[in-house]
């Protein structure tokens, strides 16, 4: 499924697992996270012609690293209009926005959350909790609420479509920081690696039985652009 975060051919774009309707995007510092992201949430708005997509995002972060999107693409694409911009500021905000996800008449087929980890301040978490890990506490609380909000649209939706749930964080070294909660709440983690100078390799870490094929994309952001320089396959360990 790492297709999904490139501009490939559109046969090549559909998702062989539909049970993983939450995702995790985690990499390392100014890797394209952000491009990756927003490169999904075009796909997606053209893999379902007539649903929108909601990404979410700081916009202070965003203007000062705008997202790359694949050569080719057109800025005036109708596209654009379906992926609706949700600025929010901390948690607070995003929990506000999933408790009224139900009251949606329409559900949009992907919400996508730039920086999840960003939104939870440390010292606020930890004296709105009374905790020492407060910040913990409050990811854990919000990952159980997306879980529940995604649950309840789908079963809503059922046979007319899917809506899918994916957010990005940040990390140092060579997984998630919090791997240990992220695995709980969420079935499919995709991860970045650097690769050389300028390169990054971008694989999933979902279930998958051992020693099945796997796809690892190789890619760059090269002249303001993201580029899929080579899709690998690997034996699963």
């Amino acid at each position: 499924m790492v297709e999904r975060f490139f501009s490939t051919k559109q046969m090549e774009l559909q998702d062989s697992n539909k049970s993983n309707h939450i995702m995790l995007l985690s990499g390392p510092p100014s890797c394209g996270k952000t491009s990756l992201l927003f490169q999904f949430a075009f796909n997606s708005a053209v893999l379902n012609n007539s649903g929108n997509v909601v990404f979410i995002c700081n916009k202070r972060r965003l203007e000062t690293k705008p997202p790359f999107l694949s050569q080719g693409i057109d800025p005036a694409s109708e596209v654009f209009q379906r992926i609706q911009m949700k600025y929010l500021e901390d948690d607070e905000g995003i929990k506000k926005y999933f408790a009224a996800f139900h009251l949606h008449k329409t559900f949009p087929i992907a919400v996508v959350v730039d920086d999840f980890g960003e939104y939870f301040n440390d010292r606020n978490c930890q004296e709105r909790y009374g905790n020492a890990r407060g910040r913990d506490i409050a990811m854990v609380r919000t990952l159980a609420l997306f879980r529940d909000a995604v649950t309840h649209a789908n079963e809503r939706l059922k046979s007319g479509g899917a809506c899918k749930l994916l957010l990005s964080d940040t990390h140092l070294g060579d997984s998630p920081r919090l791997l240990f909660i992220y695995k709980r709440w969420i079935p499919c983690i995709f991860t970045v690696k650097g690769e050389g100078s300028a390169s990054y390799l971008l694989e999933s870490s979902s279930s998958a039985s051992s020693g099945s094929k796997k796809r690892v994309a190789k890619y760059s952001i090269a002249l303001q652009y993201l580029v899929l320089e080579e899709l690998i396959e690997e034996f699963d360990s």
